[in-house]
């Protein structure tokens, strides 16, 4: 069986791009499928081991993008969140883009981002 195969494959490398896609297509039209559906399928089976699921991302930065035209209500915000005096707070407003948490769950970056956009800053998540 594996010498067939090698077979096959020493005849298809002969071809040139023209006679391969015209291969494909009849494949495509004779057995009712498309290349793509085929090469997906067969993706995993030819790698030996599927490739890994993407894990799903569990921590994540809260990044104030813009302090917007209320910098005391956000210099509050920040204070609330953070514990920072104030002083820290107004640099870090001032100093935008900064990292307002880091390593923080999806729920509480959300929580994070809506009051600091309640306030009238622009925040990124990442």
């Amino acid at each position: 069986m594996a010498a067939d195969l090698n077979a096959i494959v020493d005849q298809l490398s002969t071809l040139t791009v023209m006679e391969a896609a015209e291969l494909v297509k009849q494949l495509e039209s004779k057995w009712g499928v498309s290349a793509a559906a085929v090469a997906v399928a067969a993706g995993p089976a030819a790698g030996g081991a599927a490739a890994p699921a993407a894990e799903e991302k569990t921590e994540f930065n809260v990044i104030l993008a813009d302090a917007g035209a209320n910098k005391i209500n956000v210099i509050k915000e920040i204070r609330a969140i953070t514990g920072l005096g104030l002083k820290e707070a107004k640099d870090l407003v001032e100093g935008a883009p900064k990292t307002v948490k880091e390593g923080v769950n999806k729920d509480d970056a959300k929580k994070i981002k809506d009051q600091l956009t309640a306030a009238g800053a622009k925040v990124d998540i990442k």
